[in-house]
């Protein structure tokens, strides 16, 4: 025991003070650590170190030869893509549910891909906490204005603009009341959405115009005449937006969220705008509440 202690100290002992300058007394029967030992490099890290765990899971279900999305406008050196939105998070009491959906929803139309991760949704079915984890748990975007390319020299103006008209704005509530189905303009591809079409749409409207402002001013094309705010969850290639909405307004009408444009399926707070270009997000305003 007293060599013990005498090896690793006691237990009473500041561990903010200054160590003592005399080493602690080894065992007896310790060998003595000579030169070589202390050099002796120390052991490799362990390999999963090396590979950190992916924090979608296994990522078995990525396979190659998935359908691809199609970019809205080609690629140009210089260009950069712009996208002015207000950030997401559907709240955690609201998943399971709307898990459900999905799920019956995926079954009828398998060819369903969650936005952006492009991950096959009747995939991620097979297992709730996945889904939940991956098709609900991560941001989403309403979006404010088109998604156009611009040049470098706009960059710091767009900016400038967008927080000086922005920057000072009420808190409110949004209500996500209706499943609904999108298709973007070239109609390559079709979106599975959920809609704003009470509480907070007349906000969201007032901030859309804001910004066709400041796309005005730099000869960039304005958001749609007649704005319907939301945000997409999956997608399927093509525009097969009346057999999705076919499934869609069926399952609505069968499911707890009934077809009434009062049944909230979630709700969240303003939680303020953002500004991507290229791969940097910009703050344009914070919550009110931060």
């Amino acid at each position: 025991m007293e060599a013990l202690r005498a090896t690793y100290g006691d237990d009473s002992s500041d561990s903010d003070t200054e160590a003592s300058t005399t080493p602690p007394a080894l065992p007896t029967k310790s060998k003595p650590q000579t030169e070589e030992t202390l050099s002796s490099p120390l052991p490799p890290p362990p390999l999963s170190l090396l590979h950190p765990p992916n924090p979608l899971g296994s990522l078995d279900y990525l396979q190659t030869g998935q359908p691809s999305r199609i970019r809205s406008f080609p690629h140009v050196e210089g260009n950069y893509a712009l996208h002015v939105y207000i950030p997401v998070y559907i709240p955690s009491a609201s998943k399971k549910e709307m898990g459900q959906f999905l799920k019956r929803v995926a079954t009828l139309v398998p060819d369903l891909h969650i936005v952006d991760i492009d991950v096959p949704l009747n995939t991620l079915c097979k297992e709730e906490h996945k889904l939940e984890q991956v098709a609900l748990g991560r941001e989403f975007h309403i979006s404010l204005g088109r998604t156009v390319p611009i040049r470098v020299h706009q960059i710091d103006t767009i900016v400038t603009m967008l927080r000086q008209k922005l920057q000072f704005q009420k808190r409110y509530w949004i209500d996500f009341n209706k499943w609904e189905v999108f298709f973007n303009d070239d109609q390559t591809r079709s979106f599975l959405s959920l809609e704003v079409v009470t509480v907070g749409l007349a906000e969201i409207t007032k901030q859309i115009e804001v910004v066709n402002e400041v796309y005005k001013l730099h000869n960039l094309p304005e958001f749609y005449k007649d704005p319907r705010p939301h945000i997409s969850l999956a997608w399927e290639l093509g525009d097969l937006s009346g057999t999705l909405k076919r499934v869609v307004d069926e399952e609505t009408k069968s499911s707890s969220f009934g077809g009434s444009l009062h049944n909230r399926i979630f709700t969240c707070k303003f939680g303020g705008i953002e500004c991507k270009i290229g791969n940097k997000t910009y703050k344009i305003c914070k919550s009110p509440d931060q």
